[in-house]
């Protein structure tokens, strides 16, 4: 009778160990696969990122924006030589080559918007060539290697079934959470480049107030805004490298309920983080 108890023991024993290396193995290849997602995506220039979507926002900004910050940059055109006019002590100093002023910032202005599109991808070219060299200074691997999780199968074979049981549980649990926080990732990830679009559709409309020192702080903001979407990217990186290296301090370790929850601290600490680099970067380049 005994022997029949001890080998089903053996036998729940067996599977239970089975369950909870699956589970481990699924969780932390779930982890690399979203964090090694987020390195090469980053650093993807809008044009490279998606060429359809790319295309098509380039085609509503030429086509349908464009008009617009025409007729806007006519209004302003004319409101800057009227003030340019009037400026002198109500015509009482009235000198000529204010009009030759004039055509000159008229001209840097018109230069500008129908280069709207080189300008803004450049300043994303700029972000990428940073976001790359970051990539090669933050030399901490991401990956959690899932095959050295085989030390911990014989610490597990030790274990009786109940504490096999509370194990598999909470790695049930963990498991699930890490998949809630990978898609919580993806989000961010692509919420950053979903906005860059929308910012990019727009950009005509912000360039055609350069011709006029007040309403030119709307494009000044503007683009400090896409400075703060380019870089936005290279925080993300630090955020992944500073991940690379806190996760490394619980991902071999032989306490495996303590690795699991660590795992996924770390992973919540990094989604909390991502959501703050857009915040950060506004902040620092003063963008609103």
């Amino acid at each position: 009778m005994d022997s029949i108890i001890e080998a089903i023991e053996e036998w729940l024993r067996g599977l239970l160990v089975s369950g909870i290396m699956s589970n481990l193995n699924n969780t932390f290849n779930s982890v690399n696969t979203q964090v090694g997602a987020i390195a090469s995506e980053v650093g993807t220039t809008p044009a490279n990122f998606s060429p359809a979507v790319f295309n098509m926002i380039k085609t509503l900004s030429e086509n349908v924006i464009m008009p617009i910050a025409g007729i806007l940059l006519t209004f302003i055109a004319c409101y800057e030589l009227i003030q340019l006019v009037i400026s002198h002590n109500n015509l009482a100093n009235f000198e000529t080559w204010i009009f030759w002023k004039w055509i000159f910032k008229t001209f840097v202005a018109v230069t500008l918007i129908t280069n709207t599109m080189n300008i803004t991808m450049a300043v994303f070219d700029v972000a990428q060539h940073v976001i790359s060299n970051a990539g090669g200074i933050i030399s901490g691997s991401t990956a959690i290697d899932a095959s050295t999780l085989a030390s911990m199968e014989s610490t597990l074979e030790t274990m009786e079934v109940p504490a096999l049981l509370s194990i598999f549980l909470q790695s049930l649990i963990v498991q699930f959470l890490i998949y809630l926080l990978s898609a919580l990732i993806f989000v961010i990830v692509y919420a950053r480049m979903i906005e860059i679009y929308l910012m990019v559709s727009l950009a005509p409309i912000p360039f055609a107030t350069f011709g006029n020192r007040e309403q030119s702080m709307i494009g000044q903001n503007y683009l400090r805004s896409l400075f703060a979407l380019g870089f936005q990217g290279f925080l993300i990186m630090v955020c992944v490298g500073i991940y690379a290296v806190l996760i490394q301090s619980v991902a071999f370790s032989t306490d495996i309920i303590g690795s699991l929850w660590g795992v996924m601290g770390y992973t919540v600490l990094l989604a909390f983080t991502l959501f703050k680099t857009g915040a950060v970067a506004k902040s620092v380049l003063h963008a609103h």
